[in-house]
């Protein structure tokens, strides 16, 4: 059985507000992130959860150890002021999102490198008619 486990941090990190979605599904931590802007309302995050969700860009997904649900509600309380106290992202989250960054990056990198080599064959090709005296205006 597949069990999926999601989780929305909201922080402000200089001059935004940002969201950090966090999804565990067998065990594998994969992560995104949100710019908001200005500081969201309860309300404006629930419609972004609807509305954009499933379009979400998640990174690679890292190995994770998922924990026990704890089932006292004292400890429960206790544990979303730890949560709420905690400042920025975890560091698994962090290391996805490092991932994402640098998938981005490659795929940047060859898409220039396509967009760079398609140029320099289409100056190479231009330069051979005209040495050749092909017009190709006529």
């Amino acid at each position: 059985m597949s069990t999926r486990i999601g989780k929305l941090t909201v922080f402000f990190e200089e001059p935004f507000w940002v969201g950090v979605f966090e999804q565990i599904e067998d065990g594998k931590l994969s992560v995104s992130k949100v710019t908001f802007g200005a500081e969201p309302k309860d309300c404006e995050i629930y419609e972004y959860v609807l509305k954009y969700y499933n379009s979400l860009h998640f990174s690679p997904a890292i190995e994770t150890v998922v924990k026990e649900e704890v089932k006292n509600p004292k400890k429960r309380q206790k544990e979303i002021h730890k949560q709420m106290s905690a400042k920025g992202i975890g560091t698994k989250s962090q290391q996805a999102l490092n991932l994402q960054r640098e998938q981005y990056k490659k795929q940047r990198k060859i898409k220039s490198r396509e967009e760079k080599l398609a140029e320099e064959k289409r100056l190479f090709f231009n330069f051979q008619c005209s040495k050749s005296g092909f017009d190709w205006n006529r």
